[in-house]
């Protein structure tokens, strides 16, 4: 695993600036610290709150030229799996799954998606079967998943609150100290 660099997450992310969001309201990049404004405010951990803002890396060009070919969230679980930890890319992942989860599991979850969300999940699948229920839901991370599935589904909003990049790099420096600590403790 190579480490993400602050400095990288700060160009990807900036990078995303003007980028289209399916017709949403908002960029790519504010989409991205808006996600990740509402982990914080969830009180969300550090690597939580990174797996926020990178949960649509999968959408930047330089992560679809390393993984091209893969739907955005397994492009953006390769990425994460390559540059932080298994837990930020299974979660990553797992926030189309948890759409569609919440889609079978929730009946008012529906009404709160966007058009263009709605679109995209009959593109994705549609709601999951009962197996598939059961098996996203048997998952240790699945809570994490589906909170921030949650919190990508409120980050539409082009005068809602954002996580400034230097909190966003402060979360993700932090995450690099818990790593390299647990690592030298081992």
């Amino acid at each position: 695993m190579s480490r993400l660099t602050s400095a990288r997450l700060a160009e990807l992310i900036d990078g995303l600036a003007g980028l289209p969001y399916g017709g949403e309201a908002v960029d790519q990049r504010t989409h991205a610290l808006q996600t990740a404004r509402f982990a914080v405010d969830a009180g969300a951990d550090d690597e939580l709150v990174v797996a926020a803002a990178l949960h649509d890396i999968g959408r930047a060009g330089p992560v679809r030229a390393e993984h091209p070919g893969l739907p955005h969230e397994l492009a953006g679980a390769a990425f994460a799996r390559q540059h932080l930890s298994e837990r930020a890319a299974w979660i990553i992942g797992q926030h189309v799954p948890a759409k569609r989860y919440l889609v079978t599991i929730d009946p008012a979850y529906h009404a709160l998606l966007s058009p263009a969300s709605v679109a995209s999940l009959k593109r994705q699948g549609g709601p999951m079967d009962e197996q598939e229920v059961a098996d996203f839901r048997a998952h240790p991370m699945a809570a994490d998943a589906v909170a921030l599935r949650r919190w990508d589904d409120a980050a539409k909003d082009p005068n809602g609150p954002v996580l400034s990049m230097a909190q966003l790099l402060a979360a993700h420096e932090r995450c690099g100290a818990a790593r390299s600590t647990a690592v030298r403790t081992r």
